[in-house]
């Protein structure tokens, strides 16, 4: 599965990195949500891989984003 995070309409409330840490962060410099960097693509702060492990926090970390900028899409295999 893959996460995206629309970086720019983040209001760094930290619904997400709170409720998932292991995959999502604050990010230091602008305090903006970011994805941990272990799981991130191609290095991208926006865009990263979810673990199997991962994937009910992160779903509830969209659910509990405030401004719904948090998005959970199919990875290449077809996986949600």
């Amino acid at each position: 599965m893959i996460v995206c995070i629309d970086r720019m309409e983040c209001v760094s409330c930290g619904a997400c990195w709170n409720t998932c840490p292991e995959l999502f962060e604050q990010n230091p410099c602008d305090s903006l949500a970011q994805i941990a960097e272990p799981f991130r693509f191609c290095g991208d702060r926006a865009e990263g891989t979810i673990p199997e492990t991962r994937i009910p926090c992160a779903r509830e970390a969209v659910n509990l984003c405030p401004v719904q900028i948090i998005t959970i899409s199919q990875d290449e295999s077809g996986n949600i």
